[in-house]
């Protein structure tokens, strides 16, 4: 019995010793592959390239401003931040600078979506976020506003962002319920409601319960011709303009 209980003993010590040296292995493996992050501000492209993948880091140029401290070319900031402990692999976002801001910003006002990005681009400026907006008084396809505005200085990017006129705003309806009615009295009603008829076809006559056959052959419609079906269908939106079809019996 004595000697069972020193077997006993001498297995538990054993597993004990091993659990200790997997997890301090573990351990070792993990804190292995993390790394420190270098300070790269102030360094060319390159060469933080160059310190970051002996770190096992992976640096990725993200943005670029104008800055009247930092030398055109070298990084002005980073993220995450100098000293934080990541695991290798991690990709550290940086910001180059483009020296102070030598290109005056045009003015686009008035042009074409399309002219103004051209206009922006002949600078060496890139084009921001496009936004567009209804309105009744001003032309299509126009540029409404910029910003920043036409000669601004000490700007902080490379990008201009434009408001863009959509034109005026589609009046939208609710399209009323048609069936059953004339199709003359319904035409009158949708072109005075700014709308057009589309194809109009005859339904042929089928026995109740039994599919509907559609059939336009040696029959045409007329004003008095009953609607039995439309599309667009009853309480969908349509915009003024939108054409409107009739299966008429």
């Amino acid at each position: 019995m004595r000697q069972f209980f020193r077997l006993l003993l001498l297995t538990l010590v054993l597993m004990m010793v091993a659990l200790i040296s997997a997890l301090t292995a573990m351990r070792l493996a993990i804190h292995g592959s993390e790394v420190i992050i270098p300070k790269l501000v102030g360094m060319s492209p390159i060469e933080a390239e160059r310190t970051g993948a002996a770190s096992g880091l992976q640096v990725v140029v993200e943005r670029e401003f104008y800055s009247a401290d930092v030398p055109e070319g070298r990084i002005m900031t980073q993220m995450p931040a100098p000293g934080v402990k990541v695991r290798r692999g991690w990709s550290v976002r940086v910001a180059r600078s483009l020296g102070p801001q030598r290109v005056a910003i045009p003015d686009v006002t008035g042009e074409s979506e399309r002219a103004a990005e051209l206009n922006i681009r002949r600078r060496g400026l890139a084009l921001g976020s496009v936004a567009q907006v209804n309105l009744p008084d001003a032309a299509e396809d126009r540029v409404l506003s910029q910003n920043p505005p036409a000669n601004a200085s000490g700007i902080a990017a490379p990008k201009i962002n434009l408001l863009v006129s959509a034109g005026a705003e589609l009046a939208t309806y609710v399209m009323p319920n048609l069936t059953g009615q004339p199709l003359g009295s319904a035409t009158l009603a949708l072109r005075d409601a700014g709308m057009r008829v589309g194809k109009v076809t005859v339904a042929a006559a089928t026995p109740p319960g039994a599919p509907q056959a559609v059939s336009s052959a040696g029959k045409e419609p007329n004003p008095a011709s009953m609607i039995v079906t439309q599309s667009p269908a009853p309480g969908q939106k349509i915009a003024a303009g939108s054409w409107v079809s009739f299966d008429v019996r």
